[in-house]
């Protein structure tokens, strides 16, 4: 559930660029789900090519980013059994706070797994 040390180097970089120009747009999907109460562990799921997980929120190249952002909770992680069901503690534990974090499930060729990323500080 933690940031692979692995990733730093070429996904970092390439999620890091792309994810500020579209993070006021996460920002604001993770608390409207969050005020809502639809879940407490939104999830944005990205990939380079389109993903059959959550809802597309920003394809690519619509804010002149590189990646597609999909947007869902925890439920469907668990649902799909990509989280198990046993494991739903664990995740929520190693959840860092929505407010300050964005949690992305990152789905590329040689690389799948959860990030968090901090968002800019205004």
């Amino acid at each position: 559930m933690n940031n692979d040390p692995e990733l730093s180097g070429k996904y970092l970089g390439t999620i890091s660029s792309d994810f500020v120009k579209v993070c006021d747009n996460l920002k604001e999907a993770s608390y409207q789900i969050r005020s809502r109460g639809f879940s407490e562990y939104p999830i944005f799921p990205v990939s380079k090519d389109n993903l059959p997980l959550g809802q597309a929120l920003i394809k690519k190249g619509e804010m002149e980013n590189e990646w597609n952002y999909h947007v869902t909770y925890i439920d469907e992680f668990i649902q799909r059994d990509i989280v198990p069901e046993e494991s739903l503690k664990d995740f929520q534990e190693a959840y860092k706070d929505a407010d300050e974090f964005c949690c992305l499930f990152v789905v590329d060729e040689k690389f799948t797994n959860f990030v968090f990323i901090p968002y800019p500080n205004d």
